[in-house]
């Protein structure tokens, strides 16, 4: 079941009111937008956008099981188009931007797109066919030596980045890599001794980065919801990764007309790490629009 992260956080931050408009730029399994819809009854709106179809069509049916046919919009679209999108659906004014980039647990579990080190699928990763052709197939298959190498240390923080590229290139010349129990025979096998599952973690979320390019499109997201929100409108950045977090507060800092409401990020309690493990990396930070 998919738990939302800093649900309380976010929805504090974002202080949402009756009658006003959000966007979820990554909607998911409505974890955040359910609480949204109820604070901005009887006419609110949500534009709920998300990469992944599948995410998509099971929110609209959660949606439409607890009868809210009219105050939801669903887009499947990348948020990087966030201006156009918004331009054509004519949902205006927006009070309130959210993004949680976190990875859903249906499309870990479910998406049999090799998110995950523990399932046996192929190494696509993309969130939505809507994307380029870039799987992460292509990208174990394709890059050179120092590409792979570069994208483990930058994107992964990993430091044994150059021995897992070569051996990554050695395997290739014999047989296309194709899977994810490939990728993690490769990986675990780079190592001698000192061997930790967060190398695993480590690879697979570089590459999950590299597919989607969700670093770039977090900054044209970021830029474009300065013109899209009101004056007072408030944009709410849930984080997982330190370069992802880096990104927002850069943002943050560099805006004049954003307001910073978090000094510091918000984490989750020690609470809500026991429920939800993958919460533990998540960083929230939020500002309003002056």
């Amino acid at each position: 079941m998919h738990i939302p992260v800093l649900l309380n956080e976010a929805i504090h931050y974002l202080n949402p009111k009756p009658g006003q408009n959000f966007i979820d730029c990554t909607i998911g399994q409505l974890g955040h937008s359910i609480k949204i819809l109820n604070k901005t009854k009887p006419s609110g709106k949500i534009l709920g956008i998300d990469l992944s179809k599948q995410a998509i069509e099971s929110s609209q049916k959660q949606l439409n099981n607890i009868g809210i046919f009219d105050r939801a919009v669903l887009v499947n679209d990348n948020f990087a188009n966030l201006k156009k999108i918004v331009q054509s659906k004519k949902i205006k004014p927006i009070h309130g931007i959210l993004l949680d980039l976190g990875l859903s647990t249906n499309l870990i579990e479910e998406s049999n797109k090799g998110f995950s080190f523990m399932r046996e699928e192929l190494l696509d990763m993309r969130y939505g066919k809507t994307q380029s052709g870039l799987t992460a197939m292509k990208i174990l298959n394709g890059y050179s030596e120092q590409d792979l190498a570069d994208i483990f240390y930058e994107y992964g923080g990993e430091r044994n980045s150059r021995k897992i590229a070569r051996n990554i290139i050695e395997k290739r010349k014999i047989k296309k890599i194709k899977t994810t129990a490939e990728l993690r025979d490769i990986v675990i096998n780079s190592f001698k001794q000192g061997f930790h599952v967060k190398s695993l973690a480590r690879v697979f979320q570089a590459l999950r980065i590299e597919v989607n390019n969700e670093l770039n499109n977090l900054k044209q997201v970021l830029e474009q919801s300065i013109d899209v929100l009101e004056l007072g409108g408030r944009i709410v950045v849930i984080s997982y990764h330190s370069l992802e977090d880096r990104i927002v507060k850069r943002f943050f800092k560099t805006q004049e007309q954003i307001k910073i409401l978090t000094k510091r990020p918000i984490t989750p309690s020690k609470q809500e790490i026991e429920l939800n493990k993958r919460s533990r990396s998540a960083k929230l930070r939020a500002g309003e629009k002056k």
